[in-house]
């Protein structure tokens, strides 16, 4: 029976680091990589054909090695795109590269036979488009706010006249840029009247601001759910601008319906652990106080004050696969 557990991440990674050591703890198998490593810090020999009807073959790391058909359970936590391993190509050749390593190498590690994914990389991605997660949303029965998606500068304005004021937030985080830094546009408060022909550019989302008395982050991970009150000091609109340190946190419970609706919402992208953000508009008591505002598919939790809880969640989900538990 398959017992190994695969890490796909990055090497610096703490949060994965927390999970390998719960598993560690209960003497599950364990190998990390990093496919983005492909090349003499990686290699791989995958095969199918007559009389095997899944792939079998080595993968093999620095310091480990599995037999594909040994795995599992895929963690598949935040690895390094497989573009930056081919930087120092030609573009032409760095794109070829990295396509062929995605499709070649990804492909494998994405359709391993019976190997529980938490979360399918797959999956990660149809649920990453915020317009597929409202509409989810909504017809799950959880609140949305009023939302606009448009590249038409009447429509804002329009838009803005009934729903004001109106807040302007990114689809995606801001791209590398030659540095290889990153950066974010935090949401913020736009006037409308600043709205012009630039708009016809791309397209850009905007929601009426909703009257929150608190945010809240929802962590899932499979039946367990862990939900923290989050206030920044400063009052901001947005509290992942500031210093993440000096954030105010609550553990804070879910109404039975709005939990319900998560696991519908999981269930139904297919995936098995998400961040949830919600704004409260009440006490937090009623369903009806839970605005949602999106999910991240493979959000970050190592920062919150149940980052224990929720490393046990995983250890105790990810060790289930490898005892051939089928409800985990």
């Amino acid at each position: 029976m398959a017992s190994t557990v695969l890490v796909l991440t990055a090497l610096e990674d703490v949060t994965a680091d927390w999970v390998i050591a719960a598993l560690n703890e209960r003497e599950v198998p364990v190998v990390r990589a990093d496919p983005a490593d492909i090349g003499l810090g990686l290699s791989f020999g995958a095969r199918i054909g007559a009389g095997a009807s899944a792939w079998a073959g080595h993968l093999v790391t620095g310091s480990r090695e599995v037999e594909l058909g040994e795995v599992a359970a895929v963690y598949y936590r935040r690895p390094t795109p497989y573009a930056a391993r081919f930087d120092h190509l030609p573009a032409q050749q760095r794109d070829f590269a990295a396509t062929e390593a995605r499709h070649g190498l990804g492909g494998v590690l994405s359709h391993l036979h019976g190997a529980y994914y938490v979360n399918h990389p797959g999956a990660v991605t149809a649920a990453d488009f915020k317009p597929a997660q409202l509409q989810l949303a909504v017809r799950l029965g959880l609140t949305v706010p009023p939302t606009l998606i448009t590249n038409d500068a009447e429509q804002a304005a329009d838009f803005a006249a009934v729903h004001g004021p109106v807040i302007y937030k990114t689809f995606r985080g801001l791209p590398r840029d030659e540095d290889g830094h990153t950066g974010a546009i935090w949401a913020q408060r736009v006037d409308a009247g600043t709205f012009d022909d630039s708009l016809a550019v791309t397209a850009h989302l905007f929601q009426a601001e909703i009257p929150k008395t608190a945010d809240v982050r929802v962590t899932v991970v499979g039946k367990n759910v862990s939900a923290q009150q989050i206030a920044a000091p400063d009052g901001a609109l947005d509290w992942r601008r500031g210093d993440w340190d000096q954030l105010l946190h609550a553990p804070v419970a879910v109404p039975s319906a709005i939990e319900a609706a998560l696991h519908s919402y999981l269930a139904a992208f297919g995936l098995v652990f998400g961040c949830f953000d919600f704004a409260l508009t009440g006490d937090g008591d009623a369903a009806e106080d839970w605005v949602f505002i999106e999910c991240n598919p493979n959000g970050q939790w190592g920062w919150l004050p149940d980052a224990d809880d929720i490393t046990t969640a995983f250890a105790d989900i990810l060790s289930r696969a490898t005892e051939g538990d089928g409800a985990r």
